[in-house]
């Protein structure tokens, strides 16, 4: 830990995660050599304690916190730090909610003069009672909440990363006893973690939030919702998929030094660094053929606005041409927002199709013309023995599906997408749309609802992927991508985007980023660097562009995500700024300084 951290090692602490089993690999030579990994860890938890409590301008020695602990090692984190704070003049109480403690974090914590609240009746804690009746059991847990809401901080050190699942026993019972106590109407409370706009004691979560899925990021069951988590060694998934994320609150790293550089990591977020190394800048001898040619079959009589938006954002995206398909009126409105577009067929290095065209379930006969225009280009992209399309003209034109120009399937034309594609195939669903996707592929038993999606994102972005070929992007404040990894062929893999502020949240916002993707494919496959792996980084960097888009157009600061603050290296803290509502066309609009940012 120290301030002489290098940028290189701080971009992959601050933008990778890895699995709880990766990461006990990579703490496990550090205890061999017999680094006292638990101390620093508990030193840390202590001075964020501190830290919270000087931001409520709460001074140490009138300070009142509660450390709930569980039996292991998280347990002993917890005990430690509430040593540490107990030396310092903080009056500190633990809630033992586990049949044992940490052995010497408890005598670190005892000869500190602490008091220990046994919840267990079967408990075997020295010192403390146990063996008592169910009655006092409810009373002592009664106790433990009322102490809990009498706190000025509450420091959650209950499971660590080697526990998963729901929450179960005393645990899972005093967790939803004090979400009871502070939403007498029911629910977890997760966004309240951000807002603090209810009345209860700030939250530090140590390592993870209790009670989530360190590794998919779900929340199966209740949690304590963090103001701040402190998180050791490396990023966990939890730390950047939601609906875990908003749980961890702002999340500080604690850098132990774990040899990173050969680590698989389990989701990765897309940094401006990433972003810019997929953005073509033309040379002096590029020309608009050589620049990308993007072609849209989008929009339609119905929804003719998708068709403008999109070309608008493919046009502003840096590339040298936009083609456009479409009915008469769609054309139309096209050539004057966009005199530069050319109508009709011809050459392009990329597609975008579908925004704007409504599902089958929305047309009135079941026909559309721009719906045939799709179903007759995705049968180029169709899979139907896998086999025989890698070595074989399988398409009517004698071209191999993943020769095929990248192609971008949004909105109206998912219910067209072929059961199998290759990987230069992107789908970009909102939770609704992949949930239809997905119920319609029979991926699960019975129907996939868009709550499900929306609980456990990776794992359904994933399942897509992985039944599908294509390299899809679920949409949402944090955007997941699952695509080809480029080192195992057999492995999905995840990046993330938690760019854009809530403003983005708008009518056409999707038909912008369809265009902005269709743009930077354009321009990987003219620069011959559009194979499967680096598909899903050009995706997840347009997924960036249209984030800082929008972030420019707000005069917005706020991210789905915020990068983790890394202990004991001084970083210039963004001031934040709410911003001010935007629309899509202002999103377009500010696509070129976002581009110009990030190359410049």
């Amino acid at each position: 830990m120290g301030g002489s951290i290098d940028h290189e090692r701080l971009q992959m602490l601050k933008f990778n995660a890895y699995a709880a089993d990766t990461v006990r690999e990579l703490e496990r030579p550090l205890l061999d050599d017999g680094v006292p990994l638990m101390r620093m860890a508990a030193a840390a938890a202590a001075h964020e304690a501190e830290r919270m409590l000087g931001s409520q301008a709460v001074a140490l020695e009138d300070a009142n916190v509660v450390v709930l602990a569980g039996a292991g090692d998280n347990g002993g984190d917890g005990l430690f730090a509430a040593a540490q704070l107990a030396g310092d003049d903080v009056q500190v109480t633990v809630v033992a909610v586990g049949r044992a403690l940490h052995d010497d974090g408890f005598a670190a914590f005892a000869h500190s003069g602490g008091h220990v609240l046994v919840l267990d009746p079967e408990a075997e804690i020295p010192g403390c009672v146990s063996g008592f009746s169910a009655g006092e059991a409810g009373e002592r847990l009664r106790v433990a909440v009322e102490l809990a809401n009498h706190a000025d901080l509450i420091v959650d050190a209950m499971t660590g990363i080697g526990v998963s699942g729901a929450l179960h026993g005393i645990a899972a019972t005093l967790a939803s006893a004090l979400l009871d106590s502070w939403n007498p109407d029911g629910g977890a409370d997760i966004e309240a973690a951000h807002t603090q706009t209810n009345d209860r004691p700030l939250i530090l979560a140590v390592d993870t939030p209790s009670g989530i899925g360190v590794d998919d990021g779900t929340v199966p069951g209740p949690c304590l919702p963090a103001d701040r988590t402190v998180m050791f060694g490396a990023l966990k998934p939890c730390a950047m998929l939601p609906p875990a994320s908003y749980a961890c609150g702002k999340v500080t790293l604690v850098d132990f030094g774990f040899d990173i550089d050969e680590a698989e990591p389990a989701a990765e977020m897309m940094d401006a660094d990433l972003a810019s190394s997929s953005i073509l800048v033309p040379s002096v001898r590029d020309m608009k053929y050589t620049r990308g040619v993007v072609g849209l079959v989008t929009g339609s009589t119905r929804y003719p606005g998708a068709a403008v938006l999109g070309s608008c954002a493919a046009a502003k995206s840096g590339i040298g041409m936009v083609r456009y398909l479409g009915p008469q009126r769609t054309q139309d409105l096209v050539l004057h927002a966009l005199p530069e577009a050319v109508i009709g067929k011809g050459h392009v290095n990329a597609w975008v199709v579908g925004s704007g065209v409504p599902a089958s379930a929305d047309t009135a006969d079941g026909e559309d013309i721009q719906r045939e225009t799709i179903t007759r280009l995705l049968a180029h992209y169709a899979r139907t023995d896998e086999d025989k399309s890698q070595g074989e003209d399988s398409s009517a034109q004698g071209t191999r599906p993943d020769a095929m120009p990248p192609i971008v399937v949004d909105a109206g034309a998912l219910d067209l997408l072929p059961a199998r594609v290759p990987a230069n195939v992107v789908i970009t669903p909102h939770a609704g749309e992949l949930a239809g996707l997905l119920t319609r592929l029979d991926a699960a038993d019975g129907s996939v609802d868009a709550s499900q999606v929306a609980a456990a994102p990776m794992h359904y972005a994933q399942l897509a992927h992985e039944l599908t070929g294509a390299t899809v992007v679920l949409k949402g404040a944090v955007s997941v991508i699952a695509g080809t990894d480029p080192y195992d062929s057999g492995r999905t893999r995840v990046l993330l985007c938690g760019r854009a502020p809530a403003w983005l949240g708008t009518a056409g916002a999707g038909d912008v980023l369809a265009g902005i993707i269709g743009a930077l494919l354009a321009q990987s496959d003219v620069s011959g660097s559009s194979d499967d792996a680096a598909i899903a980084d050009t995706v997840a960097a347009a997924v960036y562009v249209h984030g800082l888009a929008a972030a420019i157009a707000s005069h917005s600061t706020q991210c789905g995500w915020d990068a983790p603050e890394i202990y004991g290296v001084s970083e210039r803290g963004a001031r934040y700024d709410g911003g001010e509502p935007i629309i899509a066309s202002d999103v377009v609009r500010a696509i070129p300084r976002a581009i110009a940012e990030l190359i410049g």
